[in-house]
């Protein structure tokens, strides 16, 4: 009893072992929609880690639809990493468009990591690309914000190193920038926004990126803020800001010229104050040595005395103090 259960066991797994690796059911598939292959070419496809559904079906589409793709060709696609599922749908999708799309091309750009039907898709039914807010300046000093549309299909032929998106993207921003900047005011471009486009049209943008530019459409255009205005204003301000500057830095140097010339009439008196501490001492010493007597002493007081009363009375309020001061040296 054992040993029968044992050899029906065996035989389980050795037909699903056989139904594994004979897949009999994609043979009779294939060969029903007219696909040669053999029983032998699928067996080697599960030693080589090939699925061979994914060959199978994929034979049986291109047949069916006209395109004659072998085998070793998808097999060989799909070891390197490649979609076999997306290149043959863009395949079959571009022989029904009329489009130039060889088996070759359509795994070169599946290989360079770009979606080989997305493209044909594309190609087929141009999309829109909406530009983030630009803006420029016109040469009245008045701030544009224009947002477009660009309206781009692919193309196919440059499609494996060809730019992507971004770069649409940024040749757009700059041809908007150089078509505002160079209209003498913003009213020509709010009056003909047109001109816009057709100035970015001419520059050829799309040379050397993976897309054929269809039309740019300016989708709206927002005024902005007075540049021009706002740098004569920041330049007025700087202007006064160096003017300021410069007539402080000219009243510090007055005030440090004021300050030296106090300073040096300071010392001055400080010099004659100096020299008339040393009269008393001249007069002390002459009256020593017998050379000044008291009566000249006294006549050299009556002097200084006079002196002193003719000037009060030419100051302009010395008169009326020197008739009210008695001459207590006379």
């Amino acid at each position: 009893m054992t040993t029968t259960i044992i050899i029906i066991a065996l035989a389980v797994v050795g037909f699903f072992l056989f139904a594994y690796y004979v897949p009999f059911g994609l043979w009779f598939q294939a060969l029903m929609s007219g696909v040669r292959t053999s029983l032998v070419q699928l067996m080697f496809m599960r030693f080589r880690k090939v699925p061979p559904s994914v060959i199978v079906n994929n034979m049986v589409n291109s047949t069916k639809a006209g395109l004659k793709i072998g085998q070793n060709e998808l097999e060989s696609h799909y070891l390197a990493g490649g979609n076999v599922d997306s290149v043959v749908q863009a395949l079959i999708s571009a022989n029904k468009a009329n489009m130039n799309l060889d088996f070759r091309t359509a795994t070169a750009i599946d290989l360079a990591g770009r979606d080989v039907l997305k493209a044909v898709q594309t190609s087929v039914n141009p999309k829109v690309i909406d530009t983030p807010p630009v803006t420029a300046v016109a040469k009245d000093g008045i701030q544009l914000i224009a947002k477009a549309r660009v309206t781009v299909r692919t193309n196919i032929q440059q499609l494996v190193g060809g730019a992507g998106e971004e770069t649409i993207l940024a040749r757009v921003g700059e041809g908007i920038v150089t078509s505002i900047g160079s209209a003498i005011s913003h009213k020509q471009v709010l009056e003909n926004p047109d001109s816009i486009s057709k100035l970015v049209l001419t520059k050829g943008l799309d040379s050397g990126t993976a897309f054929e530019i269809l039309s740019i459409d300016i989708a709206d255009i927002d005024v902005g803020k007075n540049i021009g205005a706002q740098l004569q204003m920041d330049q007025a301000n700087a202007d006064k800001n160096i003017a300021q500057a410069k007539a402080e830095e000219r009243r510090a140097m007055a005030v440090a010229s004021e300050q030296e010339m106090k300073a040096k009439a300071q010392e001055a008196r400080a010099k004659v104050i100096e020299a008339e501490a040393e009269v008393p001492k001249a007069m002390a010493e002459a009256f020593r040595n017998g050379n000044l007597g008291i009566m000249d002493y006294y006549r050299m007081k009556n002097i200084q005395a006079d002196t002193e009363m003719r000037e009060s009375i030419s100051r302009p309020n010395g008169a009326k103090a020197n008739a009210n001061k008695p001459n207590e040296q006379r």
